[in-house]
């Protein structure tokens, strides 16, 4: 399998990344900087220069071309409202369009859980990035790319388990940064779990058996 990332030097991407490779997929990782092009050279992928701000439609699609799949887990991270509009917002719009452009109709999305922070002190631009990223679920649904949603929970730098909860309506929580990893790695290899959303927090489940149930289902 080939396969287009977008944010493919980010937390999430690169361990994808490793992932994928080891089991001996191709991925090219979108990146804008030389430092993250390292990045994802060094787990395996091949980088290519990319920009969702800058680049056009026919852009992307250019770079995206000849792939079976994207997985788009890029964003912002914090660095401002408008960003979040061109990055979370504008930029999946656009790399949607991209690849139904490209002929490329697996897409996955990295999303956010909609009970993120909940039962804490939020901030005007974190309530601007929730509705942004909502917007951008929406419009990827409406598409006809065979897509697939993942909505992580809290996101933790520590060792994965291998284990999560899955499902389209779970409880909030926590969960390993490898094992959303692991998820998206799993996923991409199920084509029959398609066109849903799932939300992901850690669990009990091994992420290959959480997988199949999805896709029995």
């Amino acid at each position: 399998m080939k396969v287009f990332q977008i944010g493919a030097a980010g937390g999430v991407g690169r361990r994808l990344t490793q992932l994928l490779t080891a089991r001996g997929d191709f991925v090219t990782g979108m990146h804008r900087g030389p430092a993250q092009g390292e990045t994802v050279r060094a787990v395996g992928g091949t980088p290519v220069v990319g920009d969702l701000i800058a680049d056009s439609v026919e852009d992307l699609a250019g770079k995206m071309r000849g792939h079976d799949a994207v997985v788009f887990s890029a964003g912002a991270h914090g660095t401002g409202q408008d960003k979040t509009t061109l990055i979370d917002g504008r930029g999946l719009q656009k790399a949607a369009d991209a690849a139904a452009l490209a002929g490329v109709a697996r897409f996955v999305l990295v999303s956010v859980f909609p009970d993120a922070l909940r039962d804490g002190t939020r901030s005007e631009g974190f309530e601007h990035y929730i509705k942004v990223k909502k917007t951008a679920d929406v419009y990827l649904t409406r598409s006809d790319l065979d897509w697939l949603i993942v909505r992580p929970g809290t996101l933790l730098d520590t060792p994965g388990t291998g284990r999560v909860t899955a499902g389209p309506a779970v409880e909030y929580g926590d969960v390993h940064r490898d094992d959303v990893a692991a998820f998206l790695d799993a996923a991409l290899h199920a084509p029959a779990l398609s066109r849903v959303i799932v939300e992901l927090t850690s669990g009990d489940t091994p992420v290959a058996d959480a997988v199949t149930r999805l896709a029995a289902a």
